[in-house]
């Protein structure tokens, strides 16, 4: 199940990354970023990749938060009484 969820997370997250970073990327150069007034030492193709894995992350992490916050109590204390079973044998 846990699989299951994890897809349900990850691949809209993909997806939705990829959109964010066109958007994000028709309108800005990457050769054009600094960091704290210093210029981005990085290439295109790195800023790129770069970017894609922070917007990927911040989405997953919306997305797992949603997910969490929609379950129901008794699959929270179903999941947690699992983990107690297994500690206790």
């Amino acid at each position: 199940m846990w699989s299951k969820r994890l897809m349900w997370i990850a691949w809209p997250a993909f997806l939705m990354a990829g959109v964010v970073e066109m958007l994000i990327f028709a309108v800005v150069d990457p050769e054009s970023l600094h960091w704290f007034g210093e210029p981005l030492q990085l290439s295109r193709e790195g800023a790129y990749t770069l970017a894609f894995f922070v917007f990927w992350g911040i989405i997953m992490s919306s997305s797992a938060l949603t997910t969490l916050l929609s379950l129901s109590a008794s699959e929270v204390n179903r999941q947690n009484s699992n983990k107690l079973e297994v500690k206790n044998k």
